[in-house]
């Protein structure tokens, strides 16, 4: 039997090494920047991103920043560029400080595929889950009925600049404000919803300034979560409702002990994939036009004048779902 020295597996190693780096570097390459990392959802989507990568022959990854920051995601987005990837993919928190890179990389040829930022220029293709007013309205339709209908409420988006946080939270106001006129907002709405501890804190706050409070309305996967844990150790489960779009496994117990009513979401592990397929589609020279479908979102009618594909994918969130949800790792 042939012997193999340390330095002869070193050398075999070695060489294997080089041939899988020179296969990585023959694979497209992808990096997702998401919001901020670290949290439930865009764990959840970092997931779909690897699973689809694996799938389609792609390199992809997820970027997630230390905190909620545009800088931050805007270096991010350098930085990838400066790597020479062949597609960027990004959830905007501020989708205008972001178009002077976004033009960037597409200028050097870079596909650039957003998600939640309907109005952006820059891109070859935004896409939604969910249509922004069918989302707010079916929000502000549940949190009326959780509510009673009447009373003082907070609203909660991610932060001040996330396109599409703002205009669910701008559906979900004209729609009570239409159906609901003795619903009144204690403020404009609070940019906290991307943090729990600072959702916390500030429905605390809400709470000891508005003794008559009945609700939390938050977009962001974290507002129920912190606003939920707030109303929970006030023990005010079931006097002041929490609703909105949350990570299942994040909610499950607020929602059986009966702190947050409910929400709506879509799974952020299929939205990781559908970033990953549709920059294989534009690679490889694939039109998407109405009746095209795309595996994650249907067949879809997109708008090529505002480059957005939007579709109504939604999935509720209560105490029939949850478990069943949450046990999928969303």
């Amino acid at each position: 039997m042939q012997r193999r020295t340390f330095g002869g597996l070193a050398a075999a190693l070695g060489m294997g090494l080089m041939a899988s780096t020179a296969m990585a570097q023959d694979m497209p390459r992808m990096g997702v920047v998401v919001k901020i990392g670290g949290i439930p959802w865009f764990n959840a989507m970092e997931v779909g991103i690897q699973e689809q990568g694996k799938e389609l022959g792609w390199d992809a990854w997820m970027v997630g920043p230390t905190s909620a920051d545009p800088a931050l995601q805007v270096r991010a987005v350098e930085d990838l560029i400066a790597q020479g990837v062949d597609a960027i993919g990004v959830v905007p928190n501020d989708a205008e400080v972001l178009e002077p890179v976004l033009a960037r990389a597409r200028e050097q040829g870079i596909i650039v595929i957003t998600h939640e930022s309907p109005n952006q220029q820059n891109v070859d293709w935004n896409f939604e889950m969910a249509s922004l007013e069918g989302f707010g309205e079916a929000h502000a339709k549940l949190f009326a009925e959780a509510t009673g209908g009447e009373g003082e409420y907070a609203l909660y988006v991610g932060s001040l600049t996330v396109p599409a946080h703002n205009a669910w939270a701008d559906a979900a106001v004209a729609y009570l404000e239409a159906n609901y006129p003795n619903m009144t907002l204690v403020a404009d709405r609070f940019g906290v919803a991307e943090s729990v501890d600072d959702s916390r804190s500030t429905a605390l706050d809400l709470m000891r300034a508005h003794p008559e409070l009945k609700g939390f309305l938050a977009f962001g996967s974290q507002g129920p979560i912190g606003a939920g844990r707030a109303v929970d150790e006030r023990r005010k489960g079931g006097e002041i409702a929490v609703v909105g779009p949350f990570s299942p496994g994040q909610g499950q117990r607020l929602v059986h002990d009966g702190v947050i009513s409910g929400g709506f979401m879509w799974n952020p592990m299929e939205a990781g994939r559908v970033f990953v397929t549709i920059a294989d589609m534009l690679k490889k020279g694939e039109p998407i036009e109405d009746g095209t479908e795309i595996p994650g979102l249907g067949v879809v009618s997109p708008d090529a004048e505002t480059h957005n594909i939007i579709v109504d994918a939604l999935v509720t969130l209560n105490k029939d779902t949850v478990d069943e949800l949450a046990d999928m790792g969303l």
